[in-house]
């Protein structure tokens, strides 16, 4: 028997790893029982840890087949899904879907990253040397290579 929940308002996170916990599943199987409910292949048992760590909360269309899948009424994960909505963040969570993000730089045209950071230097042309009289055309001088 399963213990009962304790009084108050509840978290998504740990009402969706109790309910699959009380069936005896995984989060690799609740995975699997979403996909082929949803008709979807994309959620990983990843997705699932995520949730139920509370480090992400699923969207409108995984909420309504996590209701399917579990077996509860909607309402019930809708409410506990705007009470973790609610809450601050915890520690370490990521801030946007794909963790924080840093500021880009902005580069302007024709300006160049310093030697050794992370945009390369500009291509230089390739530069062949001319042979006098074996006919280059060129006697002594630079020529560029074609770039065919």
């Amino acid at each position: 028997m399963t213990p009962s929940p304790p009084p108050g308002p509840r978290l998504l996170g740990p009402l969706l790893a109790e309910l699959r916990a009380a069936r005896g599943w995984s989060q690799q199987r609740v995975a699997a029982e979403l996909c082929a409910a949803a008709g979807v292949p994309t959620l990983t048992r990843h997705e699932v840890s995520r949730w139920e760590r509370q480090r992400r909360l699923p969207g409108d269309f995984w909420s309504g087949w996590l209701a399917v899948v579990l077996g509860v009424p909607g309402e019930l994960l809708a409410e506990a899904a705007a009470r973790s909505r609610r809450l601050p963040r915890p520690a370490g969570a990521a801030a946007a879907p794909g963790g924080p993000r840093r500021p880009v730089p902005r580069r302007r045209a024709g300006v160049t990253a310093a030697p050794g950071g992370p945009h390369r230097p500009p291509a230089r042309p390739n530069v062949t040397r001319g042979t006098p009289g074996r006919g280059s055309g060129v006697s002594g001088g630079d020529r560029l290579a074609s770039s065919a």
